[in-house]
């Protein structure tokens, strides 16, 4: 790809192939957005309110409550995956006994009053 020039300044612009998802498409419009406030920041023209943002992303209180979404989500994922262990347990208890129960050579039927037979 060839770059060209921005009409702002006289950093090149490298144009990127389109976005496939929007995940991609919202990516790259905040990587774009943090260096025009990256810019307006070593420019001395930032708003009072870009400062405050990266302020505030990079305190300690902010840090500390990412750490604890991402623990609550790890916790989240555990106890997911415990249930579906939970299910695929009932389900090879279920096929163990369907098996097991094949092997009877006399049927319960034959037996009505015996009360070890379940």
């Amino acid at each position: 790809m060839a770059a060209r020039k921005s009409t702002k300044s006289d950093e090149p612009f490298i144009e990127s192939p389109p976005a496939l998802t929007p995940e991609e498409w919202e990516n790259r419009l905040i990587a774009l957005s943090y260096d025009a406030v990256e810019k307006r920041i070593l420019n001395g023209t930032a708003t009072a309110a870009e400062y405050v943002h990266f302020l505030r992303a990079g305190s300690i209180r902010q840090r500390e409550e990412m750490e604890k979404l991402q623990k609550e989500n790890a916790l989240l994922k555990a106890k997911t995956e415990a249930i579906e262990s939970e299910r695929d347990k009932a389900e090879a208890y279920k096929e163990v006994i369907a098996a097991l129960s094949s092997y009877r050579s006399e049927s319960i039927d034959d037996y009505p009053d015996n009360p070890y037979i379940y």
